[in-house]
């Protein structure tokens, strides 16, 4: 069995969805009992708030199974059994290297890896483009069910 995490500021917006949306590939791809997928933040400022409403509304938008979900931080634990650590953007990547224990570091990876990119995920907290969002994790989350098979 396989564990990845997808990581983020809050844990309210980009990877709650990234978890749910990856449940929904993984489901899909009949791989429900080869692959965990959860989510945290980094930081903790959100630490046990629900997602953003306009995350749920997206994610329903496109028929995506909404869970209960309320923000965790990233925990030493996360690093020890997770098999993959990814983070939506440079400033999650930096703060999850200095926190992982150095046997971990190798696991954390940037979303847009999965398709040879540099790019991030953008923060749909500040404008409220959740359909962006949507768009970006759809581009690189099917590569990521790859990489896990």
């Amino acid at each position: 069995m396989k564990k990845i995490i997808f990581v983020c500021l809050g844990n309210i917006c980009r990877s709650p969805m990234a978890e749910m949306m990856m449940r929904d590939l993984i489901s899909k791809s009949r791989l429900n009992d080869d692959i965990i997928v959860e989510s945290r933040a980094t930081s903790d400022y959100e630490i046990g708030n629900p997602p953003h409403p306009g995350a749920l509304s997206e994610l329903k938008k496109h028929n995506i199974l909404v869970q209960e979900h309320h923000s965790e931080q990233i925990t030493r634990n996360d690093f020890d059994t997770a098999d993959l650590i990814i983070g939506m953007d440079h400033q999650n990547i930096d703060d999850l290297k200095r926190s992982a224990p150095s046997a971990d570091v190798n696991k954390i990876h940037l979303a847009f890896e999965s398709v040879n990119k540099n790019k991030v995920i953008e923060d749909p907290w500040y404008d409220h483009k959740f359909d962006r969002t949507y768009r970006q994790l759809a581009e690189v989350l099917p590569k990521w069910v790859d990489r896990l098979r």
